[in-house]
């Protein structure tokens, strides 16, 4: 089975009150006391609050990755 992607989700408030969800995955780069992440894919409307664009972040997860999770 290929090796799994280290994918976080994240939510920014770019503007008040309009929160966007952000996948990111993990880089090879090592930093000293960091795990440096980069942007894979982002929400292009905003939420109205954190919770829905963290439910809809998810969605994109789910929907994108399936039940076994990111594989390279």
């Amino acid at each position: 089975m290929p090796k799994l992607r280290n994918i976080a989700l994240t939510v920014q408030e770019l503007e008040e009150g309009e929160f966007y969800w952000v996948l990111l995955e993990a880089t090879d780069s090592m930093m000293e006391d960091a795990l440096p992440y980069l942007p894979v894919e982002a929400a292009v409307k905003p939420y109205s609050n954190y919770g829905d664009a963290w439910v809809a972040g998810l969605a994109m997860i789910r929907k994108s990755f399936g039940r076994e999770g990111p594989r390279a």
